[in-house]
């Protein structure tokens, strides 16, 4: 099964951290990053996608992308 998820935060260190620790557990960069201004908050906001081979699960919509 392959695995997408869109990680996204504030811009600062706690966003690299959690970039880093889904490297970290295997899974891969997918297109460009992506930084925007939030109005309300008057912050600037990153995200990125991830991708993830597992093999010998079947996809199931109320799984926690997350734990793999």
């Amino acid at each position: 099964m392959k695995l997408y998820r869109f990680l996204t935060g504030p811009d600062d260190a706690s966003f690299c951290h959690k970039v880093t620790a889904a490297l970290n557990k295997g899974w891969h960069l997918f297109g460009s990053p992506t930084y925007s201004y939030d109005v309300e908050t008057k912050t600037m906001k990153c995200g990125q996608a991830v991708v993830k081979d597992v093999d010998g699960v079947e996809y199931d919509p109320g799984m926690k992308l997350g734990d793999y």
